[in-house]
């Protein structure tokens, strides 16, 4: 990945993410995304912290009860 560039606009700073970062986070102009601090840095998502845990446990329930799940998709 190539290196950003902190650019002034207006009196803030900011980045211009390259259209593969732009790709990869599934985004285009005007969607928001989330900066997560992790241990490892900050993390770019365009799901919010709490969406991503309402999802991760979502995941969760589906696996531990995936034979219910299946035979009511039937």
């Amino acid at each position: 990945m190539n290196s950003l560039k902190l650019r002034k606009i207006g009196n803030s700073l900011g980045v211009i993410l390259p259209t593969e970062v732009l790709g990869h986070l599934q985004v285009a102009e005007g969607d928001e995304i989330f900066a997560v601090s992790t241990p490892r840095g900050i993390q770019l998502s365009r799901m919010s912290p709490s969406e991503a845990e309402d999802l991760e446990i979502a995941e969760r329930l589906m696996a531990r009860h995936r034979p219910v799940l299946d035979l009511l998709a039937k």
